[in-house]
């Protein structure tokens, strides 16, 4: 019966001799940037600022609305429930 684990296993571990060259690169030619144009990257800039200007003029206008809207129940509510109080209108009547 053999026994199979890590007593039978070897040892001696042999290294590469060729270091050197796994170190180089595998392309030759040498990495150049591309060059970016500034104006390409401001046109940019001002679409994505004027998305957002738009969003958030969207978004405050519709709490405007909804506050002049709220104000104008809760006026309308206060001047129904003080003539209620006053006896001038009859509310819930059955």
């Amino acid at each position: 019966m053999e026994s199979k684990g890590f007593t039978d296993q070897q040892l001696d571990i042999e290294t590469p001799n060729d270091i050197k060259l796994a170190e180089k690169p595998l392309k030759r030619s040498p990495v150049t940037p591309q060059r970016v144009d500034i104006n390409v990257l401001k046109s940019k800039l001002q679409q994505s600022e004027s998305k957002e200007l738009k969003k958030n003029l969207f978004i405050l206008s519709v709490l405007i609305l909804l506050v002049g809207v709220l104000g104008v129940y809760l006026s309308f509510w206060r001047n129904l429930q003080s003539q209620q109080e006053h006896g001038l209108i009859e509310l819930w009547k059955v």
